[in-house]
């Protein structure tokens, strides 16, 4: 279950993101009460699947999960560049998220 939690969370970190973006300084209500809102359900989910995982696990695949989705998603909404670094440094990080993912897994056995 902390798994899905730290999904969750990271959602909640992309959506904090993206809407950050959109607050214009602070300056605009709706997205700024998003962005509040998006910071509280993250780390409130965060903290769920940290009572299981181990805390630099957790943080470590929650920002990289929210860095991915941010910068992808950036790409998409807002039209941000797109290059072969910025895809190669992707694939490093949701290699990363993998082998942390695969160290419980391996710790257990």
């Amino acid at each position: 279950m902390a798994w899905i939690y730290l999904l969750v969370a990271a959602v909640f970190e992309v959506v904090f993101a993206l809407a950050t973006n959109a607050t214009n300084g602070f300056t605009e209500l709706w997205p700024s009460l998003l962005t509040a809102a998006a910071a509280a359900g993250g780390i409130f989910f965060l903290s769920l699947a940290l009572k299981t995982l181990d805390v630099g696990v957790g943080y470590t695949v929650w920002t990289g999960i929210g860095s991915v989705g941010t910068v992808v998603l950036g790409t998409v909404i807002f039209g941000e560049s797109m290059t072969v670094w910025k895809a190669l440094a992707f694939v490093l990080i949701i290699g990363g998220v993998l082998g942390l993912k695969l160290s419980d897994k391996l710790a257990a056995a």
